[in-house]
C-alpha cells in the first residue's frame, strides 16, 4: 500500500507555518501523522522528488526529513524502493505505552479503572470459570452467558434481541474491522460522519475502501446529505450517541427519519454516558436493520478488551465464518468479567456519570481561565470536548506538546485531508488534579509556540 504525493501533502496541512528549519518541521509533522495513526504502518511514502514538488520545497529538504525519521525508527527503506512507515523498537507515543515518565496523555478519551467495581466483578467471574474449564476455550461468537447479557441489555433499552443476534468481539475496534473486512471489498465506498473516531478511519484505511465523509452541522447530522451520499456505498459508519469527538447526540426525530441507501454500522461505545439528557433509544429501535457495535471500554475501562456486534442472525453467521480466518475468539475470563459488569452496570452508571459531570465542569473552567479565546459547545454526554482554536495550530500544538510533558490528539486526526486544524479534542476522563497540571503544560506549550512564531514569524520561507 502506498500514498501519493498529493494525498500526503493534503494530510500535512500547514506544516511550514512553524518557526523552525523546514526539514525539521516536515519531519515533525510526518512523525505526528504516524503517531496519530493517520499514516498506517507499512504504507510507502512518495519519493523525495515527488513530495518536494507537491509541497513546494527542495528535494534536499524532503531527503533530510526522511533521513531524520529513519534515524528515529519511523521509516524503513531499502535501496531502490520507497520509504515505508514503521514504529521504533520499544515503547513509543504511537503505542500509548506507559514509559514510566510523567507525560500526561490527553490524546485518549478514556478513564482509569474503577478499581473496587472491577475487582468485585473479577472475583465473581472466577466463581463462574469452573464450568468452562472442561471446554477447549475457543468460541467464535462468545460464551452464552455474555451473549445473553448483551441481548438482555438491548431488550431493556427497547430493542428486543436474542443471543443469536450477538457476537462477542475483542473490543469495538475489532468489531468494526471485522464488519468492514466482511461486508465491504477494497475500493468500495464507505460513508462516515465528519469528523469521526480516528481508529475507525484507520480501520477503513487498512481495508483499502474509499471513505466518503459527510460534514456534521452545528449540533448534529445533515440527514439529506447523508442519504444522498449513501447511494452506491457498501456501508455507512455513524456515531450518533455522544459522538466522538464532538459530543453531539442524534435526537429522536433524526433517528426516526434516518434512512440510508446502504447498511449502517452504528457505534454505541459511548451510548451509556448521557450526562445532560436521558440515554436515547438505540438507532436499531427505529432502523431494525442497523448493525450495532459496543463495548465496555469507555463505560468501565479500556483495559477490558471486550466488545460486541448486534446484527441479524444471518449476518452473525457470515461474520462467524469470516472471523475464523483471523482469530479464534475472545478471552473467556474477560467475557465472564464482562458478564458480571453488564449485570451490575446500572449500579455503577450513576456514579460514573456524576464523576464525568464534575470533571467536565472542571475542564470547562480551565478552558475559560487559561484559553478565553478558544470556543466550545459541550455535547450532552460522552468523554470529550471539541474545542475551537483561535488559529490553525492544532497539529503544531500536538507536535510541540511532548516537549512539555503532554500528549495531544490534533484535530486533523479526526478527519480527512488535513481538515480540523482549528480544532482540538480535549477529554475529561482524568482526575481533576491531573487535568489541572495538563492544562498548565498546555498553556506552556501554546505560549512557547506563540513566542517562537513572534520571534521568527510564520512567513519565514521554507526551502
Amino acid at each position: 500500500m502506498q500514498i501519493g504525493a498529493a494525498s500526503l501533502a493534503a494530510q500535512l496541512g500547514d506544516w511550514r507555518d512553524v518557526p523552525e528549519p523546514a526539514h525539521r518541521a516536515l519531519a515533525n509533522r510526518l512523525r505526528l501523522l504516524v503517531q496519530d495513526g493517520r499514516l498506517p504502518l507499512s504504507v510507502r511514502l512518495p519519493g523525495e522528488r515527488d513530495l518536494a514538488a507537491a509541497v513546494g520545497v527542495s528535494r534536499t529538504t524532503v531527503g533530510a526529513a526522511y533521513a531524520a525519521l529513519r534515524e528515529e525508527g519511523y521509516l524503513s527503506s531499502r535501496e531502490r524502493s520507497r520509504s515505508a512507515v514503521r514504529l521504533p523498537r520499544g515503547p513509543t507515543d504511537a503505542e500509548h505505552a506507559d514509559t514510566g515518565s510523567d507525560t500526561i496523555d490527553l490524546s485518549v478519551a478514556s478513564s482509569p479503572a474503577p478499581g473496587p467495581f472491577l475487582a468485585d466483578a473479577l472475583g465473581r467471574a472466577m466463581t463462574m470459570l469452573a464450568r468452562h474449564l472442561p471446554r477447549v476455550g475457543y468460541d467464535l461468537v462468545g460464551i452464552p452467558e455474555l451473549r445473553a447479557a448483551v441481548a438482555d441489555r438491548f431488550t431493556a433499552r427497547g430493542v428486543p434481541t436474542t443471543p443469536g443476534q450477538i457476537m462477542v468481539t475483542s473490543g469495538a475496534q475489532h468489531a468494526l474491522s471485522l464488519l468492514v473486512r466482511t461486508l465491504a471489498a477494497p475500493r468500495d465506498r464507505v460513508l462516515v460522519d465528519h469528523p469521526t473516531y480516528p481508529q475507525a478511519l484507520a480501520a477503513l484505511s487498512r481495508a483499502a475502501v474509499r471513505i466518503s465523509p459527510v460534514a456534521l452541522r452545528d449540533g448534529g447530522w445533515d440527514l439529506p446529505a447523508l442519504a444522498d451520499a449513501s447511494r452506491g456505498c457498501a456501508l455507512a459508519y455513524l456515531v450518533p450517541d455522544f459522538h466522538n469527538p464532538t459530543g453531539y447526540c442524534m435526537d429522536t426525530a433524526a433517528r426516526e427519519a434516518l434512512r440510508l441507501g446502504c447498511p449502517v454500522i452504528v457505534d454505541e461505545t459511548l451510548a451509556e454516558l448521557a450526562l445532560d439528557i436521558d440515554p436515547p433509544a438505540p438507532v436499531a429501535a427505529f432502523l431494525p436493520e442497523a448493525i450495532t457495535i459496543g463495548s465496555l471500554s469507555k463505560v468501565v475501562w479500556g483495559g477490558l478488551r471486550v466488545g460486541w456486534i448486534r446484527a441479524a442472525t444471518p449476518t452473525i453467521q457470515r461474520l462467524t465464518r469470516a472471523r475464523a480466518t483471523g482469530d479464534l475468539g475472545t478471552s473467556v475470563i474477560d467475557q465472564l468479567v464482562s458478564t458480571v459488569l453488564l449485570e451490575q452496570l446500572d449500579s455503577h452508571l450513576p456514579h460514573r456519570r456524576d464523576e464525568l459531570r464534575g470533571r467536565r465542569a472542571h475542564l470547562l473552567q480551565l478552558l475559560g481561565d487559561r484559553f478565553p479565546s478558544w470556543t466550545v459547545s459541550p455535547g450532552p454526554g460522552g468523554l470529550s470536548l471539541w474545542v475551537g482554536l483561535d488559529a490553525p495550530i492544532s497539529s503544531a500544538l500536538a507536535a510541540a506538546a511532548p516537549d512539555h510533558g503532554l500528549r495531544l490528539a490534533a484535530g486533523p486526526r479526526f478527519g480527512l485531508g488535513g481538515a480540523f486544524e482549528r480544532h482540538l479534542r480535549l477529554p475529561y476522563g482524568l482526575p481533576e488534579p491531573l487535568t489541572t497540571e495538563a492544562f498548565a503544560r498546555l498553556r506552556s506549550t501554546a505560549d512557547d509556540l506563540g513566542a517562537r512564531r513572534t520571534r521568527v514569524g510564520p512567513s519565514t520561507p521554507a526551502v
